[in-house]
């Protein structure tokens, strides 16, 4: 392969998992396939993977409950990896980094710089935007590419594993936190605790947040524990206390109007997936009334990847990983869709 900066020899093939036909984990909708290592365009560089984690929006790709945007994508959007070679010379974005920097690709892929969400600080929001592993191939492979003003510079604390849940548990976990506007030591409830909330809690409760976790799984209520939460139950259970602000993790619209009871007058619930189930019928009294506020989390911008792999770093946040072969990247989704994590599934590709 051709390309300025090119460190090692980069082989013509690749190994990489591609969605073959979205559907239920049981049918095997995801194939392990010899691919082209893909070529860095103009603006991007090529990586070599050496991480990759397992999110739970790539299990939403692989069954089919995000629409298709490419066909037979290559998931994954936690990538950790080393350049190894640059596009076409003469931009700005492929000389941010050298052949040999470890760098981090997220969910976001790209925006189109130019609207007015773009102009104001919200490119979460382009509605041209692209993302890793959905709109563009992802890290269940062995080389991924990306562009350049769209890497993160990773803290050197943390090793590969450790490091890739923070490109979108960690992010998106850390917009949530934002959008739920929890008062300074107030009082937040964390709906579902798998690798977003286990990041998401270690930061509340070091800025001095007072957690309740409310999950279905008993290693997922005994990890938030052990991390510092007050109190950890089920998910339709009543929270001990009112709570100031909310994050729903989980998938799952039913818990949409428990989360809202529990609030507090004034408090704030923000729904942190990409997916959720239908939510049930509110009532306006119950749920809605005494000033709460439903909320929602779309993706994030690239300023918050770079506040969060700062904050963590300073915080000294741990993530929880279960590593898995690159070759076992089903088993991790299957374990993912059962529900009871400890943390993050990350697969080793090298």
């Amino acid at each position: 392969m051709s390309g300025d900066g090119v460190g090692a020899a980069i082989p013509s093939t690749m190994r990489a998992w591609r969605v073959c036909s979205p559907g239920p984990l049981a049918e095997q909708p995801l194939e392990f396939v010899d691919v082209p290592v893909p070529k860095p365009g103009p603006g991007e560089v090529l990586v070599r993977v050496s991480t990759c984690g397992v999110c739970r929006t790539d299990l939403h790709v692989t069954q089919g409950d995000l629409p298709v945007r490419r066909a037979s994508v290559i998931p994954g959007h936690e990538i950790v990896g080393e350049v190894v070679a640059h596009g076409p010379a003469g931009s700005d974005s492929t000389t941010r980094f050298a052949v040999g920097d470890r760098v981090g690709i997220a969910w976001l892929g790209s925006t189109c710089g130019q609207c007015r969400f773009c102009r104001s600080g919200r490119e979460n929001l382009c509605r041209a935007s692209r993302y890793t592993g959905w709109d563009l191939d992802g890290g269940y492979a062995e080389y991924a590419v990306v562009a350049g003003a769209f890497a993160h510079r990773l803290p050197a604390g943390f090793d590969d594993a450790g490091v890739a849940p923070l490109l979108c548990a960690g992010i998106i976990g850390y917009r949530a936190l934002r959008r739920a506007a929890v008062p300074p030591g107030g009082r937040l409830g964390i709906y579902g605790f798998g690798g977003s909330a286990h990041v998401t809690a270690q930061i509340a409760v070091a800025q001095g947040m007072e957690v309740h976790v409310l999950t279905r799984g008993e290693k997922a209520r005994s990890l938030a524990l052990d991390l510092g939460a007050v109190s950890a139950a089920g998910p339709r259970d009543r929270p001990p206390v009112p709570l100031d602000s909310a994050i729903l993790f989980a998938p799952a619209g039913d818990i949409v109007p428990f989360a809202l009871e529990a609030l507090a007058p004034g408090g704030t619930l923000a729904v942190a997936g990409i997916h959720l189930s239908d939510v049930e019928r509110l009532d306006y009294q119950r749920h809605l009334f005494h000033e709460k506020t439903l909320t929602s989390v779309e993706s994030n911008t690239r300023r918050d990847g770079e506040e969060l792999l700062a904050l963590a770093a300073r915080l000294n946040v741990h993530t929880h990983v279960t590593e898995y072969p690159f070759e076992d990247a089903p088993r991790a989704l299957e374990y993912l869709a059962r529900g009871d994590v400890e943390g993050a599934g990350v697969l080793r590709v090298r």
